[in-house]
């Protein structure tokens, strides 16, 4: 165990962390720079010098005494989300044996959790195109592809077919800050994609040097409102409803982030083919419900 650094060098650590490794954003870090920053202040005015002196009291008085200052809940639970960051990298890197935010629950925000749709909902929706139809193939490959790999619809659409490899089944995405990740794809979307390729987008290429995956029949590329659009139309065909809200792309990102979780998946494994570069926008986005919890107790644990 090395020896724990003070509170302003393990700051420090911390936010190079983020910068080099992580490479998150200029405007990330420094968020993450404030919010720990007011942590310091209020730690150093208690007498603790060094990160092995704060304890778990400590954190939650902060967290209180940011509460009486009338900051947002919002606004609480990104403190959190970096106080959090900070003592895990201090565990992971040997400085602590023990995070004090571990036992910690995160304030209530009021974001309600994007809704979900069911994995047989999912099975009917993905049913709907005609798949004997040049449009349905389209609209079959853009919804497999968004379901086998949680795609932002601007990802989606904006699909360079350079960045499909059907081969080895994989795309390569370029996500939010122009970073790029591998999101590996299933069988039946590789199928439906491989279709689509073969047998509609050669019809509908106008112009050789085209990049876009996705075309209308004119030859453009589709777009974020075009596939929004009719994906609700193949939702409200199939009767597939989600309660105050409609099925839109995001909706079936997140029943694929969720499906994955619930069948096991490492939560780090999700975070990656989300494209989310905080871990914690992982945990917000992706809930187990609470059958499913109560059904994996009951199946695994050894007294039940």
């Amino acid at each position: 165990m090395a020896r724990a650094p003070s509170l302003d060098e393990a700051v420090d650590l911390f936010l190079d962390q983020l910068k080099v490794e992580r490479g998150l954003s200029v405007h990330t870090v420094e968020a993450y720079g404030r919010d720990l920053g007011r942590l310091l202040r209020e730690l150093v005015g208690r007498g603790r010098a060094r990160a092995d002196e704060v304890t778990p009291l400590d954190v939650t008085e902060h967290l209180m005494a940011l509460t009486t200052a009338k900051l947002a809940p919002r606004s609480r639970a990104r403190a959190l989300v970096a106080i959090r960051g900070l003592f895990r990298y201090l565990v992971a890197e040997r400085y602590l044996e023990v995070d004090p935010t571990a036992l910690i629950d995160a304030p209530k925000t009021g974001r309600r959790s994007p809704g979900v749709l069911g994995e047989e909902a999912v099975r009917t929706l993905l049913a709907q195109p005609r798949r004997d139809t040049p449009r349905g193939l389209r609209d079959a490959a853009m919804m497999e592809l968004t379901y086998a790999s949680g795609l932002r619809v601007s990802e989606l659409v904006g699909l360079p077919i350079a960045d499909l490899n059907l081969g080895a089944g994989v795309v390569r995405v370029t996500g939010k800050g122009k970073k790029t990740r591998l999101v590996p794809i299933g069988a039946a979307a590789r199928a439906t994609l491989a279709d689509y390729v073969a047998q509609v987008r050669p019809r509908w290429l106008r112009r050789p040097d085209e990049p876009a995956m996705f075309l209308t029949p004119r030859g453009r590329a589709m777009t974020r409102q075009g596939f929004w659009k009719l994906l609700g139309r193949y939702a409200r065909a199939a009767g597939v409803r989600l309660p105050g809200a409609e099925v839109s792309p995001h909706k079936l990102r997140h029943s694929f982030a969720t499906h994955l979780v619930e069948h096991g998946a490492d939560l780090r494994a999700v975070q990656v083919m989300l494209g989310h570069a905080d871990i914690a926008t992982t945990e917000l986005y992706t809930h187990v419900s609470r059958a499913r919890i109560v059904e994996q107790v009951r199946r695994h644990h050894p007294r039940r």
